[in-house]
């Protein structure tokens, strides 16, 4: 990458690389990220070249390039990037690199054969990060310096990696120095980078960034340009002719100053205007003619070499031109005179503007031959359909059931490394083919599966399509219908998932099929934030499944949405966790009902660990969830479910009453989130219940913030949300003030539960929060709503309601009805794991009997629970008791 000739009017280019390279090897251990954009021909490549030289023996240097015709290839840059460094260690301490992460990111590398469920693609970018990591960590003193040449020309994968790698650079010593095209990138409308990290400077989280657009050089610089090839006798009209007819282009102005040379073209006035004629030759229709020039052979060859694209092997250049070894080096000769390419084996082309040219100037059915061609060759070789692929997707459509069967098996490869959008290119390049009529429905099928971690949307579109097109047999229909309310689920249209499901399971036979449509109807309805008819459809779920003993999955299924069910009714709990138990093997899910089970999902268990962390078997809860983590992590599935097993975890510490635990995890949550996508569902839960910790803890105004940041408010999504949304935000206006609206938003909430028959209060604690907010506008209210609180929480018969509901009838009661009542309550509270409410019941109770014993007991749980706000209401109390003592 090393520049042939010197660099003109980058010194400020060169300075800001200098800085940052003194910035990165100065000790800080810090990075940061480089940007270098301009037109072709500008100088980027020989500005990336001399800031390696510069680098040399400070860093080490890795460096990749994109390409025109391989922006279809998947981790092809990060491939450029990763293998020379990892082709240093044998294969026994290349796996210990990569540690846990050698099944999920291997593969992507070539590393390795895949093996397990299909990785998400965000697993396999996390799994590259900590290689990356490991690496750069290995190199002692010297950083790490990473070049991306063309990155408008980057393969999607590798610029998704790229955007989420930069943005922590910040943590370690590694500058990323890259340069594109503006235009093209933004033509490509990457995800990228560039685009969310600040001007200059950083901000937390965030590296240095140093954005350097470059410019065409003056007249003064051309000049130069030219009087250092031609000669110092070259005159100032000659020299400025160049700078019209190349606009200060660095690369146009070399190549006609070279074809000056090679025409032994006097540099003087008088020959200023052959300057126009020459310049066309260097790009375009004029390149095209001196190709041509050159011979058929040098011609086909050339042809080859641009369908190949990058790193070309001469060999395999010669097989699609249809020549011999002997007249592929000719060739090659001929060509490296020419400046049209460099190199011997692989041979690369000496500027992408001349490759783009060559590839164009290919008859368009002469273009699809020869991709066609090197499919065949690739495949021969031996290096499956996933590298055949980009040339596959290029052949014309000629109902070739070959070419078919070629690219579902492409997109199965791409799938089991985790690029799931090179799959999809497969896949619609397939139904282009086009497949045989029966087989359409299952290529659709194949299509909806690849997109269903990446675009629920999408995968809607597919599925739909699958099953309205004849070929699908009934166990692919099932599956389809599964997946496709799955996808509409996460599409926030969990109705139209219960409809579908319906709709199938009125034509399926009895049956395991059946009864797995059935479950998921069962779920995808009961999941909705409101319905028609829920004691209906909990009545329906009870006579299905309170028989059941768990003898399958299916059976399973039921039982473990009858707990939950059960659960959010407020049914007697010591029921609802016999159904838990029947519906796991020796307490733990069973095969095939697992976190990263695909035939079921991971609702099923999460459903499970949901209803023991309410019904106050937190242990249980929290195994379950911790097995969550590990199960996904193992798999690389480290976007929304990650997050969402991060929120579960926060569940269990919020109902432990683990507060300071509880946000870390639920923030944790968040930030993964945020990284898979915006408004998911896992957002939704994270949020309210990170909002609710924060109450917990005293810190409403930091609760108002995350409800902002996330717009956490009407309108409220499709399903529901863990806890029930609407009383968490009751809670939050409560805190702020807002009595008012708090008031409105808990009548709300309770109008919408109370007549589905969901009536735990600790998961919906609308009726609790407004009798208290009633307490003095409307005593004789909130005095009935407290006392069916009271009710409701007996008939569900765990500490944790009871002594909630005791805490609130409290407020209500004569003095000393009071205090027993909160003697009750801290009784019940102490023998649940709930330590947050029997640090506020133990408060109240103390105040109330104006104990500073019992006052000083709550303080110490409060600050053990990190309720800070609890805390120092305890210690003002206190010191207010003993003033009157």
């Amino acid at each position: 990458m090393k520049p042939s000739r010197p660099l003109y009017e980058r010194d400020h280019e060169l300075a800001a690389a200098a800085q940052a390279l003194d910035a990165l090897c100065g000790g800080q251990a810090a990075g940061g990220l480089l940007v270098f954009s301009g037109e072709a021909g500008i100088g980027k490549t020989a500005l990336l070249g001399e800031i390696q030289a510069m680098a040399a023996d400070r860093c080490t240097v890795w460096s990749a390039r994109g390409g025109e015709t391989v922006t279809s290839v998947p981790f092809h840059v990060v491939r450029q990037l990763l293998q020379p460094a990892l082709d240093q260690f044998p294969a026994d301490e290349t796996r210990a690199l990569f540690g846990d992460w050698f099944e999920i990111a291997a593969p992507a590398l070539g590393l390795a054969d895949p093996s397990g469920p299909q990785p998400d693609p965000q697993g396999v970018r996390d799994g590259l990060d900590y290689v990356v990591s490991r690496l750069a960590s290995r190199l002692s003193h010297r950083p790490l310096l990473l070049i991306v040449d063309d990155a408008h020309w980057a393969d999607g994968e590798s610029l998704a990696w790229l955007a989420g790698f930069t943005a922590r650079l910040s943590e370690l010593p590694v500058l990323v120095v890259q340069a594109h095209r503006p235009q093209e990138l933004a033509d490509r409308d990457a995800d990228w980078a560039v685009a969310r990290t600040p001007d200059s400077g950083g901000t937390a989280g965030h590296p240095a960034l140093i954005r350097v657009a470059l410019r065409a050089l003056t007249p003064e610089a051309t000049a130069d340009l030219v009087r250092a090839g031609l000669g110092e006798h070259a005159d100032d009209p000659f020299c400025r002719e160049v700078w019209a007819v190349t606009g200060g282009n660095p690369y146009e102005a070399v190549e006609l100053v070279a074809k000056a040379q090679d025409r032994e073209l006097p540099p003087v006035e008088e020959s200023a205007g052959l300057l126009r004629e020459l310049g066309a030759s260097a790009r375009g229709s004029g390149l095209v003619a001196r190709l041509e020039r050159l011979g058929t052979n040098a011609n086909r060859f050339a042809w080859a070499a641009a369908v190949l694209g990058t790193e070309i092997s001469q060999e395999l250049a010669a097989t699609l031109a249809g020549m011999s070894s002997a007249e592929a080096a000719d060739c090659t000769a001929r060509l490296r005179d020419a400046r049209i390419v460099s190199g011997f084996d692989p041979l690369e082309f000496v500027h992408p503007l001349i490759a783009t040219a060559v590839y164009r100037s290919i008859p368009p059915a002469t273009r699809t031959a020869m991709h066609g061609r090197a499919a065949w060759a690739i495949t021969q070789a031996g290096l499956g359909a996933a590298a055949a692929s980009r040339h596959l997707l290029e052949v014309h459509p000629d109902d070739d059931q070959e070419l078919v069967a070629q690219l579902r098996e492409a997109a199965r490869q791409h799938l089991a490394v985790g690029a799931p959008e090179a799959a999809r290119r497969c896949l619609d390049r397939a139904l282009d083919a086009p497949p045989r009529p029966r087989d359409r429905a299952v290529l659709l099928y194949e299509l909806g599966c690849a997109t269903l971690l990446s675009s629920p949307a999408t995968t809607v579109q597919h599925l739909r399509a699958a099953l309205d097109t004849p070929g699908l047999d009934e166990t692919l229909r099932i599956d389809a219908t599964f997946r496709l309310a799955s996808a509409l689920s996460h599409n926030n249209q969990l109705k139209d998932a219960a409809l579908s499901l319906a709709a199938e399971a009125s034509r399926t036979a009895p049956g395991p099929g059946l009864m797995r449509l059935q479950a998921a109807h069962f779920l995808w309805e009961g999941m909705q934030a409101t319905e028609d008819d829920g004691p209906g459809r909990s009545a329906r779920l009870a006579r299905n499944a309170d028989h059941l003993k768990g003898r399958d999955n299916a059976e399973r299924a039921l039982l473990t949405l009858r707990a939950f069910d059960a659960m959010l009714r407020g049914e007697n709990a010591q029921l609802v966790v016999d159904f838990c138990e029947r519906a796991l093997v020796d307490g733990r899910p069973a095969r095939g009902l697992g976190w990263t089970d695909s035939e079921w999902g991971f609702e099923l268990p999460a459903m499970v660990g949901i209803t023991y962390a309410f019904t106050d078997q937190l242990d249980r809860a929290e195994a379950l969830f911790g097995e969550a983590v590990r199960a996904f992590e193992i798999s690389g599935w480290s976007g929304a479910h990650l997050a969402f097993a991060h929120t579960l975890l926060g569940l269990t510490h919020r109902r432990r009453g683990r507060l300071a635990e509880a946000e870390g995890f639920l923030r944790e949550g968040l930030r993964l989130a945020d990284r898979a996508g915006s408004g998911l569902p896992v957002h939704w839960d994270a949020t309210c219940l990170l909002v609710d910790t924060l109450l917990a803890r005293g810190r409403t105004a930091e609760a108002r913030l995350v409800a902002d940041r996330y717009d956490f408010g009407p309108p409220y999504p499709s399903a529901m949300v863990l806890p029930d949304a609407p009383c968490v935000r009751g809670r939050l206006l409560l805190a702020e003030g807002r009595t008012e609206e708090a008031v409105a938003e808990l009548e709300s909430a309770g109008a919408a539960l109370e007549p589905r028959g969901r009536f735990n209060g600790v998961w919906a604690p609308w009726a609790g929060d407004l009798a208290r907010a009633l307490a003095d506008t409307d005593p004789a209210r909130a005095a009935h709503l407290a006392t069916r609180t009271r009710v409701h929480a007996e008939r569900f018969g765990t500490d944790t309601a009871i002594g909630e509901a005791l805490r609130c009838v409290a407020v209500f009661g004569p003095a000393e009805e009071a205090a027993h009542l909160l003697a009750e309550s801290v009784r019940h509270l102490e023998a649940s794991s709930s330590a947050y409410e029997h640090a506020l019941a133990r408060f109240e109770y103390g105040t109330a009997i104006r104990s500073h014993r019992e006052v000083a007991l709550a303080q110490k749980l409060a600050t053990a629970c990190g309720a800070e706000g609890l805390a120092s209401r305890a210690q003002q109390v206190r010191a207010s008791i003993r003033s009157s003592e």
